[in-house]
C-alpha cells in the first residue's frame, strides 16, 4: 500500500504541472487556485510530520496545554488577514519580501528573504529528519538512506508540478494523515481495557487533561498567556511574513479567498492539534507511561509494533503524506524566493520563462541542501520533541521579520539601513535569549520579544540618523 501511495502521489503531482509555462504558473498557480485547497495546503504545510509524530509525544509526557498555543494561532491569523493580506493583494507580488522593497528598497527585500531561507532550511531539515525515524523502524535502513528516499520522491513531483502540484497534493495528503489520526483513536479504544472512558479517567487522575494554565512563569511554554500572546505573535510571523505560507495565500483568486483560507486554517489546526493530543493520551494509557528514548518515537513504535498490517499501512502512508507536504512546500517556497528576490531583480530583461528555468534549477539545489542538513539535528531531537525544536528555531527569526514589516506598514520615517540594523539586532537578541536563558523564557515568547526589540531599535536608529 505504501509503495502504491508514494508512486501515485509522485505521478499525480508531476501530471498537475504539465501546463506550467511561466514563473507565475510554476510558483503562483496562475493565481487561480481554490481557497479550500489552499486552506488544506496551509494546514498540511505548517503541521505535517511534527503534528503526526511529535504532538502525541507532547501529550504523552505532559498535558493538553499545547492547545493554548493553537488558540493564539487563530488570533494571530485574524490580525494578519486584516493587516497584511490587503497589502499583499494590492499589487501582484511574487513573494512576501517584495513588500519590503516597495517601502525600503531591494537590500531590505533580499536581507529578509535570506533570513527566511536560512530559517526554512534549518527548521524543515528537522521535519525531514523526524519523518526518517518511522521509515528507519520499518525498513531497517539507516537514517541517511531514509532521508534520501523521502527527499527524492518529494523532489520529483515538486520539480515537475510546481505550486499547483504542491497545493493540490497537500490537500489530499492532509486528509490522509487526519484519517490516520482517527484510525489511531479507534484502535486505541479497543486496545486499552475500558476504552476511552478509562483512558480519560486515568488521564484526569494524573492531571493530564489540564487545558488552561494561568501561571505567569515565562519559563513555561504552555500557559494561557504564552498561548494567546506568544502563539498569536508566532502565527503572525509564520503566516504573515514567511514566504512558505504567504506564497500559498497569493495563489488564491482574490483577497476574500485568501482571508478565508488563512483564518479557516487556524480553526482547522486547532482541531488537528486536539486530535493528535488525544492520540498521545491514548498512547500514554496503552504503554502505562513507559519511557522512550525520544518522544517522537512513541507513536511510530505503536504503529510498527502494534497495528495489524492493513491499518499500519494507512498510518505509515499518513506519516509520509505529512512529511512530503511540508518538504514540497518548503522546496517550492525557497526556489521562488531565490528566483524572484535574488535572480529576477538583477535581470530586468528576463522573461517569465527564464524565471521558470531558474526556479526549477533552484528546486534541485534546495532539495539537496535540505536533505544534507536533515541529519544535523539528531542530537537536538533526543533532547525534546521535534515540534518544539522546529518551532523554537522559527521563533528566533520571526520576531525580527515581523518587526521589519510593522515598521514598513506603520512608520513613515523608518529607513532602509535603520530597518536592516534593527532586524539583525532583533534576531541576535532572541538568539542570545535562546542560548543563555531558554529555561527562564520559553520559546512561545520569542516572536513577541523579537518584534518589540526590532520595532524599538528601528525607531531609535531613525531618530539617531537625523
Amino acid at each position: 500500500m505504501l509503495v502504491i501511495y508514494l508512486s501515485a502521489t509522485t505521478a499525480w503531482g508531476a501530471w498537475l504541472g504539465r501546463g506550467a509555462r511561466s514563473g507565475e504558473d510554476y510558483f503562483l498557480g496562475g493565481r487561480e487556485l481554490p481557497w479550500t485547497a489552499v486552506l488544506l495546503s496551509v494546514v498540511a504545510t505548517e503541521t505535517s510530520t511534527l503534528t503526526f509524530l511529535s504532538i502525541p509525544g507532547v501529550a504523552y509526557g505532559g498535558t493538553l496545554g499545547f492547545l493554548q498555543i493553537a488558540l493564539g494561532y487563530v488570533v494571530g491569523r485574524t490580525v494578519v488577514a486584516a493587516w497584511l493580506l490587503p497589502a499583499y493583494r494590492a499589487g501582484r507580488l511574487q513573494t512576501a519580501y517584495e513588500l519590503l522593497e516597495g517601502r525600503f528598497g531591494i537590500e531590505s527585500r533580499r536581507f529578509a528573504s535570506a533570513i527566511f531561507m536560512v530559517t526554512r532550511l534549518l527548521s524543515d531539515s528537522v521535519r525531514l529528519f523526524a519523518t526518517a525515524i518511522p521509515l528507519t523502524l520499518i525498513t531497517g535502513w539507516s537514517l541517511l538512506a531514509s532521508v534520501f528516499a523521502i527527499g527524492a520522491l518529494t523532489f520529483i513531483y515538486t520539480y515537475l508540478g510546481g505550486i499547483r502540484a504542491v497545493v493540490l497534493v497537500d490537500s489530499v495528503q492532509m486528509t490522509l494523515y487526519m484519517i490516520g489520526g482517527v484510525v489511531a483513536i479507534v484502535v486505541l479504544d479497543g486496545l486499552v481495557a475500558g476504552g476511552w472512558p478509562e483512558i480519560l479517567r486515568a488521564a484526569g487522575a494524573a492531571g493530564k487533561l489540564e487545558l488552561i494554565d494561568t501561571s505567569l512563569d515565562f519559563g513555561r511554554p504552555y500557559t494561557l498567556w504564552a498561548g494567546l500572546l506568544g502563539g498569536a505573535f508566532l502565527s503572525m510571523g509564520s503566516h504573515g511574513v514567511d514566504q512558505l505560507i504567504v506564497q500559498r495565500l497569493l495563489t488564491c483568486r482574490d483577497l476574500a479567498a485568501s482571508r478565508r483560507a488563512l483564518v479557516g486554517s487556524g480553526l482547522a489546526v486547532l482541531g488537528q492539534f486536539a486530535l493528535f493530543l488525544m492520540v498521545g493520551l491514548g498512547l500514554w494509557a496503552y504503554y502505562e507511561g513507559r519511557a522512550f528514548p525520544r518522544s517522537d518515537e512513541i507513536f511510530a513504535t505503536f504503529i510498527i509494533e502494534t497495528l495489524p498490517v492493513g491499518v499500519r499501512g494507512v498510518l505509515i502512508a499518513g506519516v509520509f503524506a505529512a512529511a512530503m507536504s511540508t518538504l514540497s512546500s518548503s522546496i517550492n517556497a525557497l526556489a521562488s524566493a531565490t528566483a524572484y528576490d535574488f535572480w529576477r531583480p538583477a535581470r530586468p530583461a528576463a522573461t517569465e520563462r527564464d524565471v521558470l528555468r531558474v526556479g526549477r534549477f533552484s528546486t534541485v539545489i534546495w532539495t539537496a541542501l535540505l536533505v544534507a542538513a536533515a541529519v544535523g539535528f539528531i542530537p537536538l531531537s533526543r533532547e525534546s520533541a521535534t515540534v518544539e525544536v522546529a518551532l523554537g528555531i522559527a521563533s528566533i527569526v520571526y520576531g525580527g521579520l515581523l518587526g521589519a514589516f510593522a515598521l514598513g506598514r506603520f512608520s513613515t520615517t523608518a529607513t532602509q539601513h535603520g530597518v536592516n540594523a534593527a532586524l539583525a539586532i532583533g534576531i541576535a537578541s532572541v538568539t542570545v535569549i535562546w542560548v543563555v536563558a531558554r529555561q527562564a523564557i520559553a520559546w512561545p515568547w520569542f516572536v513577541l520579544i523579537g518584534t518589540a526589540i526590532t520595532v524599538v531599535t528601528g525607531l531609535l536608529a531613525t531618530r539617531v540618523a537625523r
